[in-house]
């Protein structure tokens, strides 16, 4: 394991699952892997605690006791104090709409019950370290209305300040890097999560409809190349 590999220990991850095994084997595991965690078996005592403490991220599992996990999701998404809490959504739905419904809310990842603590530990770092700013990026004009901070992780059109999920900020990233350049799903999807490669296409045309919305017109730049994926062209 290298030092990059190895999460800061300020990093907390809260888990909020209501099956107490599962729970404790999640954060057994993020122990080991060098982060805090802090357990919730039910939605309402998640709430009461984000209110004193903002985790760096949150495992959510959408069948919860007193509330939809998906509902959970989209007030994280809605409410500018904690939009930016990347989710990793825990689930034992494996249809394919019960996954684009989370990615649309603005999840970051899912993962599938049953699942490999190792590759939920994978997950939680890559998604974490798509948070993490570069240190050489620099607020930069890509054209009359869109602006963008990489090190703070911050756009703006208009100078209107424009939230993104890690995500959606990452694939902004990646079409911004060649502009013009046609990115293939394949493509977008490996660098938007290589530890997954089973991951859809449908999964691509998810996170491009939601940051062309929350651009507004400036997501006019994100190009469609039918049959072959995407480019950003002012």
């Amino acid at each position: 394991m290298s030092i990059s590999d190895i999460p800061p220990v300020s990093k907390t991850v809260f888990i909020l699952e209501d099956e107490s095994d599962i729970s404790e084997l999640i954060a057994i595991n993020l122990k080991k892997a060098g982060f805090r965690s802090k357990e919730f078996p039910k939605a309402d005592l998640f709430f009461k605690e984000i209110k004193e403490e903002i985790p760096d991220l949150l495992i959510l599992d959408l069948m919860l006791p007193d509330i939809d996990g998906l509902e959970v999701c989209k007030f994280l998404k809605n409410d500018r104090k904690y939009s930016r809490i990347p989710i990793i959504m825990l689930t034992a739905k494996v249809e394919e709409l019960d996954k684009i419904i989370g990615l649309e809310l603005g999840a970051d990842d899912y993962v599938t019950k049953p699942f490999s603590p190792r590759e939920l530990i994978a997950r939680v770092k890559a998604v974490l370290r798509r948070d993490a700013p570069h240190p050489a990026e620099t607020l930069s004009p890509v054209n009359e209305l869109l602006s963008i901070d990489s090190q703070k992780f911050q756009v703006f059109v208009k100078n209107e300040k424009i939230e993104l999920t890690t995500t959606e900020f990452k694939l902004l990233l990646l079409l911004l890097q060649r502009k013009g350049w046609v990115y293939s799903r394949s493509v977008i999807l490996e660098h938007l999560d290589p530890q997954n490669k089973g991951v859809l296409d449908r999964t691509v045309d998810v996170h491009v409809k939601n940051l062309r919305e929350k651009l507004k017109e400036a997501g006019n730049f994100i190009k469609n190349i039918r049959g072959i994926g995407y480019k950003f062209e002012d």
